[in-house]
């Protein structure tokens, strides 16, 4: 089975041909934005995928079971994460390591990897339970020491 770090690293190395060619045509700003509008899609309609599995229709999803889904994003050593707190209405853990973002680097698309990795996490959230809600302040992408990553749950939507 392919993990997600796997998975990551091939979409990846298309994306960098992609955007090579793309900023040719029309630009780097352009083909950027491109990119992170195709990878916010693809993380939405991911997480309402798990959502629905999880029984999104039915009210049962909260930030319980969506801390379910973190273990996901660690397959394979991909990120080694402190959990600060979990509750139906709180997650927040740190990543103290990335290996998304050095995966990154190690292809040569580092310029890349926030726009195809951090930018998905927002709209994964939002695809799993439109109540979720999401903050960061630091990533590691972005050279901080680590990514400090705060879910909440809010009212109905």
């Amino acid at each position: 089975m392919t993990t997600l770090l796997e998975r990551r690293r091939i979409e990846a190395e298309l994306a960098k041909t992609m955007f090579d060619e793309m900023s040719q045509e029309i630009g780097a700003e352009k083909s950027l934005e491109i990119l992170a509008n195709v990878a916010r899609k693809s993380a939405y309609d991911m997480g309402k995928s798990l959502g629905e599995k999880d029984g999104q229709k039915d009210g049962q999803t909260d930030l319980s079971t969506f801390a379910d889904v973190v273990p996901m994003w660690q397959e394979g050593g991909a990120l080694e994460i402190d959990i600060k707190k979990t509750t139906p209405t709180t997650l927040a853990f740190d990543v103290t390591r990335c290996r998304y973002a050095e995966m990154y680097h190690e292809i040569g698309a580092g310029d890349l990897g926030a726009a195809l990795s951090c930018n998905r996490d927002g709209s994964l959230c939002e695809g799993y339970d439109p109540r979720i809600r999401m903050s960061r302040t630091e990533t590691i992408m972005g050279g901080h020491k680590r990514c400090n990553f705060r879910f909440t749950l809010e009212g109905d939507s």
